[in-house]
């Protein structure tokens, strides 16, 4: 039998047009009055886009237009962004990290900076956490029953995301040793918690089963969430007490531009931070090929159009995978449209005090939808949207009972005028209360000492 012979394939021949045209970023603060403008030129690769928006997207910058071409061999794209404060790109430090991430220095970029919003963004090593994923069937109590499990086996929580969507929930946590402060590196203790984690997410009437997963490499936390939940299939289903109304969900439409031989996706929704982010990150990992962008989020609408084709070179030209978009699309875009009433938790961090929170939430009725936990050297700074038990408004007094149990200095009610009104009233009426005992005791006080006299 005659070897086979193969031809010689130099493995660093993919990254070749990379390092011979390396990617440039130019940030201009001049020629936009109410924004900076971050342009990067680059050779084309799948997913250029995404890292791009992610990293904005992870400096908490707001994306307010966008100009994408990369139809050939050539990546450019033009970004108008501001701080989530309005603000320009002033910082001498978060402009440097910008360059140094997206341009020719990326491979070597070691800096680290803070957002407006106070996080640290820049290098991270995985080998300082363990970080566990979870996707399952969601019901009230979840989030304090995970937790619970890991304060019994003795880890400690340092960060952690989770979100829900159409009953299904998907998380992402960040826990170390509570001993030595490191990853959690004993096998059978591990072994215990995804066995422990697989019987809370099991349900009964659900047939698909719990994913319990122990993550090997550095990611994204946020792109990861879309991911696991896509695996799910979570835009198959529907939640009988979505919070989002009619008018709210998106307006999505897909037709094919013959003449360019792409598809053309509309997408029209009510601006937040982090669409533009949601919606790439859906396209890049459903395998299309974005050749052409706009946005445009300024006022209360963001108007996205995208000219695509899958990775394959196909447009999408069957019903069925037009409406396999739509609907991955409108999944995406709703999984981070903020449910139910914020809650802001900050206090100094312990081991158990997530799962301490979690369970007055829990014995009160509230139910999380979505939450943000976060540890700033001692502090934890976490941030939870809560509803009742099946996804309704919750009773002013049920709010009340819990921040007086978990403490009113800790645990801060956002974006509830009636509960802020109702809290106002009731320290008025104390006040009020207050005085007027103290002026009737003084005056019983000298109504006595003048019958005296």
């Amino acid at each position: 039998m005659q070897p086979v012979c193969w031809p010689y394939f130099d493995p660093e021949y993919e990254t070749l047009n990379q390092r011979v045209h390396p990617p440039r970023v130019a940030i201009d603060n001049h020629s936009c009055g109410k924004c900076t403008l971050v342009m990067v030129d680059s050779a084309n690769k799948h997913g250029i886009l995404l890292e791009v928006v992610q990293v904005l997207t992870e400096l908490d910058l707001t994306i307010w237009k966008a100009y994408i071409s990369s139809d050939g061999g050539w990546f450019m794209d033009v970004f108008h962004v501001t701080d989530q404060h309005g603000h320009k790109l002033t910082d001498e430090h978060m402009v440097d990290f910008i360059e140094r991430s997206l341009g020719a220095k990326r491979a070597i970029a070691t800096l680290e900076v803070q957002t407006c919003l106070g996080r640290t963004v820049g290098v991270q090593s995985i080998a300082e956490h363990t970080v566990i994923e979870l996707t399952g069937a969601d019901r009230p109590g979840l989030l304090s029953e995970i937790s619970a499990v890991l304060t019994n086996l003795r880890c400690n929580i340092v960060a952690a995301q989770l979100w829900t969507h159409n009953r299904r929930v998907a998380c992402v946590l960040y826990v170390v040793d509570e001993f030595t402060g490191g990853p959690v590196e004993d096998m059978q203790r591990l072994c215990a918690i995804k066995e422990q984690f697989c019987n809370i997410l099991r349900s009964s009437d659900d047939n698909k089963a719990p994913k319990v997963d122990f993550s090997m490499g550095l990611t994204h936390t946020e792109r990861r969430l879309h991911q696991m939940l896509f695996a799910d299939r979570d835009y198959e289903g529907s939640s009988p007490h979505s919070s989002i109304s009619y008018r709210d969900r998106p307006e999505i439409s897909i037709k094919n531009c013959a003449d360019k031989g792409y598809s053309m996706v509309n997408i029209c929704s009510r601006g937040r931070p982090k669409l533009f982010f949601d919606t790439v990150c859906t396209l890049t990992d459903m395998q299309y090929v974005v050749f052409h962008a706009t946005m445009d989020s300024e006022g209360p609408f963001s108007m996205q159009v995208y000219y695509i084709r899958h990775m394959d070179g196909c447009t999408l030209d069957t019903e069925g995978e037009r409406q396999r978009v739509t609907k991955c699309l409108e999944a995406a875009i709703n999984r981070r449209v903020s449910q139910g009433i914020r809650l802001e938790l900050y206090t100094t961090d312990r081991v158990g005090l997530l799962s301490d929170v979690t369970r007055v939430f829990h014995e009160n009725g509230l139910s999380v939808e979505r939450a943000d936990v976060t540890t700033q050297g001692t502090k934890a700074v976490n941030t939870f949207y809560v509803s009742n038990a099946s996804g309704g408004p919750i009773e002013m007094e049920v709010l009340q009972a819990t921040q007086n149990e978990i403490g009113q200095q800790v645990l801060n009610v956002k974006g509830c005028p009636d509960f802020q009104t109702r809290y106002a009233t009731d320290v008025l009426q104390k006040k009020s209360f207050s005085f007027g005992n103290l002026i009737k005791s003084q005056w019983e006080w000298f109504s006595s000492n003048l019958g005296l006299v």
